[in-house]
């Protein structure tokens, strides 16, 4: 197992990753690290780590880079791709192995809590893993972590380096491997906490690293280009989606407390 970990400055949140991560390292995970021209430091407490693969780059060349700099540094068959704003649980890297030798899934997310970590982690994680084991959605992965076969990117390529800074390249990504029949789910035998999306935050109040948002739009553009999805198809897309999503996370919380996707917003937690 490899764990592939793109940095663009953020390095309390890195650190505290890497932490959440010491046990599945020790254990021989392979840990490479791809620093996106970070500018706080990053770079030299990255060199004080005597366990893990680091490529530097000297600007930032955006996710789907980094991503396929991470990809070819692997030398294991599964490749997990995250961000480094989580954490994970005890545990994690075992459900998600767990539940891709069970099925045959070959792209598998853990289930996921976003927001401030306002909550027992350890605990909430145990307990939700408990109730959610054997909870999946089949044809859903999320970009903020995913595990990767190698021969799902022998099948359907790397990530499009055309999407520019970050977003949309998982899409795009998880769009080709499922019409090239790649099985792909999100599983609750894994669990992570997300602080939320902090990079693409901190570089969208960057022109000159992100060019203020104007990168978000043009990503769009081209998604939609490349898969020609005019506003009727998005319109069937989108309203497919909201439909499936409802009907699962009630079902899930109706049966277990939780979703596969929990997000705290305006004071309270919502489930997606």
């Amino acid at each position: 197992m490899a764990v592939v970990l793109p940095v663009f400055n953020q390095v309390d949140y890195t650190r505290g990753c890497l932490e959440s991560l010491a046990a599945d390292i020790a254990g021989g995970v392979e840990l490479i690290v791809i620093d996106n021209g970070s500018t706080d430091g990053t770079d030299a407490w990255l060199s004080s780590l005597d366990h893990a693969k680091i490529a530097r780059n000297e600007t930032n060349l955006g996710c789907a880079k980094a991503w396929n700099q991470g990809v070819r540094l692997s030398t294991r068959e599964w490749t997990v791709i995250m961000n480094n704003d989580v954490i994970v649980a005890p545990g994690w890297l075992e459900g998600l192995l767990a539940f891709a030798r069970q099925t045959g899934a070959e792209i598998v997310s853990p289930a996921i809590r976003e927001g401030p970590l306002n909550y027992p982690f350890r605990e909430y994680a145990a307990d939700f893993m408990r109730r959610m084991g054997g909870v999946h959605r089949w044809g859903l992965a999320n970009g903020i972590c995913f595990m990767v076969r190698r021969r799902v990117f022998e099948a359907v390529g790397s990530f499009d380096e055309n999407f520019r800074v970050g977003q949309f390249e998982d899409a795009d990504f998880f769009l080709r491997a499922k019409l090239a029949g790649v099985k792909m789910a999100t599983t609750g035998g894994a669990f992570l906490h997300h602080f939320g999306s902090v990079t693409q935050k901190a570089i969208r109040q960057t022109p000159p690293s992100g060019g203020g948002r104007a990168y978000d739009a043009e990503n769009r553009a081209y998604y939609r280009r490349k898969w020609g999805l005019n506003r009727l198809r998005r319109l069937g897309q989108r309203w497919r989606q909201k439909t499936r999503n409802w009907r699962q996370r009630t079902t899930e919380r109706l049966r277990h407390g939780h979703s596969l996707y929990e997000k705290w917003i305006g004071g309270r937690l919502r489930y997606f």
